[in-house]
């Protein structure tokens, strides 16, 4: 479980992970989700008290678009097992995060 903050105006890189999915529940903030599976693509609304889901083999790129940082908890199923985890893919937006870890930074701390 993580919880991350992305910045006002971040956009990550898009990503597709090879064995986990993931549970995101957003706290605080306003952004969008671009998820692409076998069945199509959707960009989802992002704010609080919004719960979304991203499946093994599903392509996903995020970004805040508020003012404000956009806050939420994640959950790996199964336990996230290391950085080859992801691999970075072309997303519907310009990435502009800083290098780092899970596609681009905005972890604030794993449990």
């Amino acid at each position: 479980m993580i919880h991350s903050t992305v910045p006002a105006g971040q956009v990550n890189r898009a990503t597709v992970h090879a064995t986990v999915s993931e549970f995101w529940h957003v706290l605080s903030g306003e952004g969008q989700i671009w998820r692409r599976d076998d069945t199509g693509e959707e960009t989802t609304q992002l704010g609080a008290g919004v719960t979304i889901d991203i499946t093994v083999g599903t392509a996903f790129q995020y970004r805040c678009t508020g003012s404000e940082p956009l806050t939420f908890l994640c959950i790996t199923m199964p336990p996230w097992p290391g950085e080859q985890e992801a691999t970075i893919i072309e997303g519907p937006w310009t990435p502009n995060a800083p290098q780092g870890r899970r596609g681009g930074g905005g972890v604030v701390g794993w449990a």
